[in-house]
């Protein structure tokens, strides 16, 4: 298990530091990335997403609902939490607030899910049907959310004083516009049609996408290194408290849910070992498109991935005696 980790964590540190690397010796201006930006956030990534989700069958998805209700309730108490001691207590800005508690609540299930849930259960199709689940629910429940408080900054620079309340409609309306967030949303919806029609998605269209959307994980990881290389990271008590909500509490939420709820072994190791997944990058990724700088959510990710290496064997084994491997 530890040769699993380590080959599914290698390439997530290889290409951040192959980033932070073109950064620091100027290969790359990391001060102004707007182009790499464009090609993750408005190409790559929405690419990547709606391939995840346009071919996970409709079927699927409705018998993940036990998963999905894991995995979404996870992720919000740990968002809700992150982000109300953020602004209530340590006094940050909501911009910066959002991007901390995105980048601790939505685990990195582009990177590691499937490698992990491999080694935990053995490879199968249930285990790939999981992690496209997990991906589509960060993208369609949990980052719309960071993007209208975001573009709710914005707004506020540009000089609007409307409440909240009076924004959200249009707030909602620039943030499901964005490719990032109606890319999956489409490729569910799609899903649904498809499944409907007892069809699948046409194979030229997914010829057409597998390459950006083999591109996205790299890029992002990339894009990362440049914007960590223009930063000068701290470790403090905000980002040691992230890193262990993520690592530690998060997936004990997760594991209280499916006590609670009774929800089937099998699934529920998958939910809880899915939330033990370390930080993702959408959080800085979004920050930097609008030039949201959060210094403790760039060091909450570095200190979950590192950590990861320790907290999932943990999970692993604790979670082993739920259910015999698959």
């Amino acid at each position: 298990m530890t040769d699993i980790i380590i080959k599914a964590l290698a390439p997530i540190f290889v290409i951040m530091l192959l980033g932070f690397w073109a950064g620091k010796s100027k290969l790359v201006d990391n001060s102004n990335v707007s182009l790499l930006n464009i090609f993750l956030m408005d190409f790559a990534l929405p690419g990547a997403l709606f391939l995840a989700t346009v071919q996970t069958p409709w079927a699927g998805i409705v018998k993940q609902a036990p998963l999905i209700l894991i995995l979404t309730l996870s992720m919000w108490v740990a968002y809700a939490l992150i982000y109300f001691i953020s602004v209530k207590v340590s006094g940050k800005s909501s911009q910066d607030s959002a991007v901390l508690a995105l980048t601790v609540g939505l685990p990195n299930y582009a990177a590691l899910g499937l490698p992990i849930l491999n080694g935990a259960f053995g490879e199968g199709t249930g285990i790939s049907l999981s992690v496209a689940v997990a991906i589509s629910c960060g993208a369609v429940l949990m980052t719309p959310f960071c993007l209208m408080i975001l573009e709710a900054g914005k707004a506020k620079q540009r000089g609007e004083q409307a409440s909240m309340a009076t924004l959200l409609p249009k707030l909602i309306y620039l943030s499901f516009k964005k490719p990032i967030v109606f890319g999956p949303l489409i490729g569910v919806l799609g899903s649904a049609v498809l499944g409907a029609l007892d069809m699948k998605a046409p194979n030229l269209l997914l010829i057409s996408l597998r390459p950006l959307g083999a591109a996205a994980l790299a890029a992002a990881l990339f894009l990362t290194g440049v914007i960590l290389s223009a930063r000068k990271l701290k470790i403090n008590g905000p980002v040691l408290f992230g890193a262990l909500i993520k690592n530690v509490a998060q997936p004990f939420v997760a594991w209280g849910l499916v006590l609670l709820f009774g929800i089937d072994p099998v699934v529920g190791r998958a939910g809880i070992l899915l939330i033990a997944l370390s930080a993702g990058f959408f959080g800085v990724v979004f920050g930097n498109r609008f030039g949201v700088q959060s210094p403790d959510a760039e060091g909450s990710l570095l200190v979950s991935t590192g950590a990861f290496i320790f907290t999932i064997p943990l999970f692993i084994m604790l979670t082993a005696g739920m259910v015999a491997p698959l």
